[in-house]
């Protein structure tokens, strides 16, 4: 392996990254509190965008299948759900040059007792999984009659004693939908089958 760039924006430790489903472009989440998203020019890799609202550190972060929206997980006990607009949208939300935006558009609070390590998008339902602190296991779905401005989301499974102790990672199965796995400070990895409310 050939390391061809090195980047330090954040200010503090680096939790998580990922990549954009289907574009050139890496967020990270750091215990600086910020998620930031980077993008490849003239052969380099710079920050594009810097995300903040969380009050704590951000351990985890997921796109949706289409990749224009990003949730993130912090130490504060919420979950962000952030959209993408380009130059141009309809909506009129503002941006410099030829870079999009990312806005806030959901804040799920109130669900969570202590630090959320993970947050999983399922991309062939849609569904959000989380890890936490409290040793739980949480499952999100999307509102049928959700605005894509201010999406609403409300808790369709949880599993209390998920494990012994925190619960650090989630992850669904890319091919068979409901799958999920989760693994704990006890040592074990859990498979969940979730199955949706009717």
């Amino acid at each position: 392996y050939e390391c061809v760039s090195v980047l330090n924006s954040h200010t503090q430790d680096v939790k998580h990254v990922v990549w954009h489903p289907n574009q050139e472009l890496l967020a990270s989440a750091s215990y600086d509190d910020t998620v930031k998203l980077y993008q490849e020019e003239e052969d380099d890799w710079v920050c594009c965008a810097t995300l903040e609202g969380h009050e704590s550190t951000v351990w985890s972060v997921a796109f949706d299948r289409a990749g224009e929206r990003l949730a993130s997980c912090s130490d504060d006990k919420t979950v962000r759900i952030w959209r993408q607009y380009k130059p141009g949208n309809e909506e009129g939300v503002a941006c410099s040059g030829t870079d999009p935006t990312w806005k806030c558009v959901c804040n799920l609070s109130g669900y969570h007792t202590r630090t959320i390590y993970d947050v999983a998008w399922c991309h062939l339902t849609g569904a959000l999984a989380t890890a936490c602190g409290d040793d739980a296991i949480r499952v999100f779905e999307e509102s049928a009659s959700s605005d894509a401005q201010q999406p609403t989301f409300g808790l369709a499974a949880h599993v209390p004693r998920a494990h012994s102790q925190d619960v650090n990672c989630v992850a669904w199965n890319p091919k068979e939908p409901g799958l999920l796995a989760s693994c704990s400070d006890d040592g074990d990895i859990a498979f969940w089958k979730y199955q949706r409310p009717e």
